[in-house]
């Protein structure tokens, strides 16, 4: 049997080229996809409910009989989460107090000064209204997408939190259900795809149209995501999960190999990347990840990611390590060394970091606090982690003082009148005439 992983180093010749093919991904360009994603818009938009509950039957094989039967009542998600193991409701809200505490610190306030000619100036900072949240669905789903989604929602003050998660069978995994209680999630529908999408974006009969609409789906998600942008926002359109972790010195390479499996066992286009200046930690990690494959639940998942997608590298030294990762830009990045903290330093482009031989990236999927809705597919070059700033807004406040106005409007008047716009000028030539 082959090696599963293909091995690279920057000492080859071709090194460039093959490290830029593996990061290659489009997640939404099927010509297939999005004319059939479209369609579903324009269904929904033109149909509302009752296309919405016929695809929720089609797809989902959902079955509800009428619209009313897609969403949960308040009663239903409490009793989830009051049915949940005394350990199982602890975990989760350790979770959530943890987000909580979080996201608190990322919390803007609005802000004024008075400049020099007594003008005021400032900035005021508000909630948007109303947001939708994806959440993956089935019986092996996410509730920690729900927290990661909803709290930092309801710590910008976000009044109004919609929640869609696809119910195949009619079934969901009850610590949703829990979740959606415990982060306050106002509504919930169990209606997953592209129609859920559309739903939010534009409203239906029943379902509120949102302002923004986060969270992770599949491919159907991620184009309706992309194609309703601007009726509404969002907050990425999201490929598959990532992980690059690099290792030098004393290391344990069982823990290493594990930590690479954990994003690979996601989907089979995950990619996993292991970097190293060190061929023995090289070798060690490659034969762990292939010992752990054979008691991983998910193993076949996991071995099509790594074979198709994943890497181990033998890098000269530590600064080929950090271009490596500055040009992959990775969604969870591992440092597994002493001086973590100062490599991080370099590290311009990544949506997390983990740092320390202490730190697997699987703590901040669950309850470190920081949120794991992360760019993907190198958009950390200029995206940042779904925060409470995503669910506030900003507005520039503008007031000139009888005073403080004839120095700016002489100002604007003769700019005006540069750019041609007559009326423009006249309008600030009047406060100071």
């Amino acid at each position: 049997m082959g090696k599963l992983m293909r091995r690279l180093s920057t000492q080859e010749q071709n090194f460039k080229q093959v490290f830029a093919d593996l990061l290659a991904f489009e997640t939404v360009s099927d010509p297939e996809l999005l004319k059939t994603v479209d369609q579903i818009i324009a269904d929904v938009r033109q149909h509302g409910d009752a296309h919405v509950l016929k695809l929720t039957q089609q797809f989902d094989r959902h079955p509800a009989h009428q619209f009313s039967d897609l969403e949960l009542s308040q009663t239903q998600l409490k009793a989830a989460f009051e049915g949940l193991t005394v350990e199982i409701r602890e975990a989760l809200e350790m979770a959530a107090q943890r987000i909580r505490s979080f996201h608190q610190a990322q919390k803007q306030e609005g802000w004024t000064y008075i400049d020099e000619l007594g003008n005021t100036l400032g900035q005021k900072v508000t909630p948007l209204d109303r947001v939708g949240i994806y959440v993956p669905g089935g019986l092996a789903s996410y509730p920690s997408s729900v927290l990661m989604n909803a709290i930092p929602a309801h710590v910008a003050g976000v009044k109004e939190i919609i929640m869609v998660v696809p119910a195949p069978n009619g079934e969901l995994n009850p610590l949703v259900l829990a979740a959606a209680y415990l982060a306050g999630v106002h509504r919930v529908f169990t209606i997953g795809g592209a129609q859920a999408v559309a739903a939010l974006a534009y409203g239906t009969e029943t379902i509120p149209q949102v302002d923004k609409i986060t969270g992770p789906g599949n491919r159907f998600v991620a184009a309706a995501k992309r194609a309703v942008f601007g009726q509404v926002g969002i907050d990425m359109i999201a490929g598959p999960s990532e992980i690059l972790v690099y290792a030098e010195g004393e290391n344990n390479a069982q823990w290493l190999a594990m930590d690479v499996l954990s994003q690979a066992e996601h989907d089979a286009v995950a990619q996993a990347i292991f970097i190293t200046p060190d061929e023995q930690l090289l070798n060690d990690v490659e034969q762990a990840v292939e010992a752990h494959l054979a008691a991983l639940p998910k193993a076949e998942i996991a071995r099509t990611s790594i074979a198709n997608r994943g890497a181990l590298v033998l890098v000269r030294n530590r600064q080929e390590a950090i271009d490596l990762i500055n040009q992959v830009a990775p969604e969870h990045l591992e440092l597994c060394l002493d001086e973590a903290q100062l490599m991080s330093e370099n590290i311009r482009h990544a949506g997390a970091i983990f740092m320390g031989r202490y730190t697997p990236e699987a703590i901040g999927d669950y309850c470190a606090g920081p949120n794991h809705v992360l760019p993907t597919s190198g958009t950390a070059r200029f995206s940042s982690p779904l925060g409470v700033y995503d669910f506030q807004k900003r507005s520039s406040l503008i007031m000139c003082s009888e005073q403080g106005v004839k120095s700016l409007a002489k100002t604007a008047d003769l700019l005006a009148q540069q750019e041609d716009l007559d009326a423009h000028a006249r309008s600030a030539r009047y406060r100071y005439q």
